[in-house]
Parts: C-alpha cells; sequence; structure tokens
C-alpha cells in the first residue's frame, strides 16, 4: 500500500501563483510515476501533468508554459508550480501514484482563483 498527502491548495487570484505537494509513503519500490490531476464542477476529471521517477514529464496542452511538474526521489514527493492562474484553473487537484500496477489516490487538494 501507499499513501498520498497532498497540500497546498487556496485561494488565489487570477494571475497569482500556488505549489501544491503531494507525499508518498509506505510500499514504495523501483519505477513508479506520479500525476497530477484535477476535476472541477460537473467535469470529468482531468490529468494535467505527469512524472516518472526516470525523470519523464508530460504536460497537458492547457496549462503547459505554466505549470510545472517536479520531483524530489529521495523524499517520494511531486510538486506543482502553477503560475500565471486562470479562474478555468479552478478545481479539485488530485495526485496519484503508480506502481507495479496498482494506482493510489491522494484525497484531494482545493483550488480556487478568483477573477
Amino acid at each position: 500500500q501507499v499513501q498520498l498527502v497532498e497540500s497546498g491548495g487556496g485561494l488565489v487570484q487570477a494571475g497569482g501563483s500556488l505549489r501544491l505537494s503531494c507525499a508518498a509513503s509506505g510500499n514504495i519500490f523501483g519505477l513508479n510515476v506520479m500525476k497530477w490531476y484535477r476535476q472541477a464542477p460537473e467535469k470529468e476529471r482531468e490529468l494535467v501533468a505527469t512524472a516518472s521517477s526516470g525523470g519523464i514529464t508530460h504536460y497537458a496542452d492547457s496549462i503547459k508554459g505554466r505549470f510545472t511538474i517536479s520531483r524530489d526521489n529521495a523524499k517520494n514527493t511531486v510538486y506543482l508550480q502553477m503560475n500565471s492562474l486562470k479562474p478555468e484553473d479552478a478545481a479539485v487537484y488530485y495526485c496519484s501514484f503508480y506502481q507495479a500496477g496498482a494506482t493510489y489516490w491522494g484525497q484531494g487538494t482545493q483550488v480556487t482563483v478568483s477573477s
């Protein structure tokens, strides 16, 4: 089992920045992939960014150039630096951890962007 704890959400004005963190703990071994998703009210969950333990990253087109995903493998922690936030970025942001065929989810952290 792997547990995920997210933090860093909050209220920010449009154009502002937030940094989300997700710390993984438990039975972690070998290669793994950590991702950030978001889900706005009445919308489907959307993949935002991906970072593998090998250093590969991927971004959704909607946030390219504004968000940066990074990892500290020694701490099993993934970060999402969100700059130039827009009202449409408001959502609950979820962290996921994939390893050896299993996916684990965090509890989510709310990001609110005021216009």
